[in-house]
């Protein structure tokens, strides 16, 4: 048994905000108030003054697996997600070959079972990412899919997005999608304007995003559908979103730590480490994500995880590929930029990064109950530290270097340790 001693447990999805003791036995809580310390406890983890909460839950990683392992794979990513205090997320599924056949994804599932965190799979939208034909989704949803996206690939056709909608409401799945038009793009990762020509490249302009998700939201309007706007970046998107969601559009929306903490100036000091789809854009556009936070407008917040080599980083920025890791720095992020400055409460923070994202995915998780799995973070919120090293394969980060507040100190997955900041621990 782990008894976790003195923190301040706070679940958003029952409201707890208090000082509890929690005792962990076979893989679940088993009791929660104030208990002895006791030589019947394999482990006491001293909790006072830090936070205790549910396992962060990220419906947006990419592990590379199969594929892409230079980049990442299943077992470091899982180490990578540990690190930041995640104990659930779900893989896109660009891989290669992509998550478009029965065959691939119960090969990713089997493998899966054995890490450290629990790692669930969406399948592709369509067959090779190529927005052409729709792949089997009633026996990829079988075999273990729990949602589908053509992620990095925005799907043009728009009668197959709309056939697609209506298979995913029957199947009671969310379908998400990565809005950024092809045709509106001059090139990805860099927001159109004045860093874009400081830099040499024709950058991307936000209407490409606006534009997909307006049609989108319209569609699921329609068809009845559940589906996910992922990593919006424009004060034009959240004021779609906000819309919509008044006409009862079923539409859940997403937001990245890079977005609500950076601007397309950081292209100018960190080069292609903050190149990203869609791009870092204006302050204006940054607060206005911080606002549709706040206000509830963005439901979850999602790291879109990137791995990418060195020597693709290192690449001319207009060859360089976009996107960057986030796992093991979104919670801090989240800290600094967000509840440090006022904007949300720890509590409503922590809303966006656990329970929310759970219950777009049906997922059995993001929460603190006597009798459930007890996935856990324990961390400081007052702690600074530097971001320096990373679990990941890759270190593809803007934020390397920087001082942020809120340092994970224990991360438990279905009653195990499974990651802790302490020097001397050895996961044995």
């Amino acid at each position: 048994m782990i008894l976790i001693k003195d923190g301040r447990v706070i679940d958003p999805k029952s409201g707890t905000d208090e000082k509890l003791d929690i005792i962990i036995k076979d893989g679940l809580i088993a009791d929660m108030g104030k208990f002895p310390k006791g030589d019947e406890y394999e482990k006491v983890i001293d909790a006072k003054g830090k936070i205790v909460a549910p396992g962060l839950v990220d419906i947006h990683v990419h592990f590379r697996d199969p594929g892409y392992t230079y980049k990442e794979d299943i077992e470091s990513g899982a180490r990578a997600a540990a690190a930041g205090g995640y104990t659930t997320v779900v893989c896109m599924a660009n891989t290669n070959p992509v998550v478009d056949s029965k065959e691939v994804l119960e090969d990713l599932i089997r493998r899966e079972e054995s890490l450290p965190v629990q790692v669930f799979n969406t399948a592709a939208v369509t067959v090779g990412l190529k927005g052409k034909e729709l792949t089997d989704m009633e026996t990829l949803k079988a075999a273990g899919a729990i949602g589908f996206t053509d992620d990095g690939m925005p799907i043009g056709d728009v009668k197959l997005v709309l056939e697609a909608m209506k298979q995913a409401r029957e199947l009671g799945v969310p379908i998400s999608f990565h809005e950024e038009d092809a045709n509106l793009l001059g090139s990805a990762g860099v927001n159109e304007g004045a860093v874009s020509q400081a830099v040499g490249v024709a950058g991307a302009s936000s209407l490409a995003e606006e534009t997909l998700i307006a049609r989108d939201c319209l569609l699921a309007r329609k068809t009845g559908a559940t589906i996910n706007i992922q990593h919006i970046s424009s004060r034009v998107s959240v004021e779609l979103i906000r819309m919509m969601k008044k006409l009862g559009v079923k539409v859940w929306a997403e937001v990245t730590p890079q977005h609500f903490s950076l601007t397309e100036e950081a292209v100018l000091e960190r080069g292609a480490l903050a190149k990203v789809n869609p791009p870092l854009r204006t302050e204006g556009d940054r607060y206005a994500l911080i606002l549709g936070l706040k206000e509830d407008v963005i439901d979850v917040i999602a790291t879109d995880h990137a791995p990418h080599s060195r020597e693709e980083k290192q690449r001319p920025i207009g060859e360089a590929p976009s996107g960057m890791i986030g796992l093991e720095t979104a919670l801090a992020l989240g800290v600094t930029n967000l509840v440090r400055k006022g904007h949300m409460t720890l509590p409503h923070l922590l809303e966006k990064m656990t329970v929310n994202p759970a219950n777009l995915y049906h997922l059995d998780c993001g929460s603190i109950k006597v009798g459930g799995r007890a996935d856990l973070v324990v961390f400081d919120e007052r702690e600074k530290w530097k971001v320096e090293t990373f679990h990941s394969k890759s270190e593809n980060s803007p934020f390397t270097g920087m001082e942020l507040y809120g340092k994970v100190k224990y991360t438990i997955s279905r009653g195990r340790v499974v990651y802790t900041d302490e020097e001397d621990w050895n996961e044995s």
